[in-house]
């Protein structure tokens, strides 16, 4: 089975159907996943400017991390798990939508990006916590990280518009790169 094939069949389904077809559910669900993402893009933008050493200078930044993670992990739950829902309502489009996956590439950036901090950027943080301008690696971390994220939020909304849907005609390329299944007609 392949993913379009996997995608085709649960858009068949009849929740796939009623999420997509529903006047309050869906736009609630968008709606919410939107003030999640701001609340999640907020607090990790204000604890990167603070890796910046922009905002916040006299602020440890382990006491940042303290006061402003519960909130981030809070709007990454509600974001993550509205996500799937969005995805799940239309998948068939989604999967297929050149601006979603252009999204989630950046998203597996940002992901490896946290990771590597925390492996490795962020072992010696003691020895920098207080500093005004945090080492260069942590400001490396956190321009990356504002960059992915700033991607995530501009495809993310892309994903409304049609312009490179499989239904419209478009390049080859763009067709490969979407995923899309055309089918050749007979003249």
């Amino acid at each position: 089975m392949t993913l379009l094939s996997f995608c085709q069949w649960l858009a068949s389904t009849k929740w796939s159907i009623a999420l997509h077809e529903s006047f309050y559910m869906y736009p609630l669900i968008e709606s919410t996943h939107v003030v999640a993402l701001f609340l999640f893009a907020g607090t990790i933008a204000m604890v990167d400017l603070r890796l910046l050493g922009a905002v916040f200078r006299e602020v440890p930044i382990s006491e940042i991390n303290a006061r402003i993670l519960p909130w981030t992990v809070a709007g990454a739950v509600i974001m993550v798990s509205t996500g799937f829902l969005l995805f799940y309502a239309i998948p068939v489009r989604t999967y297929q939508s050149l601006w979603f996956r252009f999204k989630v590439v950046f998203l597996l950036v940002a992901a490896i990006n946290v990771w590597v901090f925390h492996r490795r950027v962020q072992k010696n943080r003691a020895d920098w916590d207080s500093d005004r301008r945090p080492p260069l690696a942590a400001r490396v971390s956190a321009m990356i990280s504002l960059s992915m994220w700033a991607g995530v939020i501009v495809f993310g909304r892309m994903i409304a518009y049609n312009w490179f849907d499989c239904d419209r005609p478009q390049s080859d390329f763009v067709y490969w790169l979407s995923g899309c299944v055309v089918e050749l007609m007979d003249s």
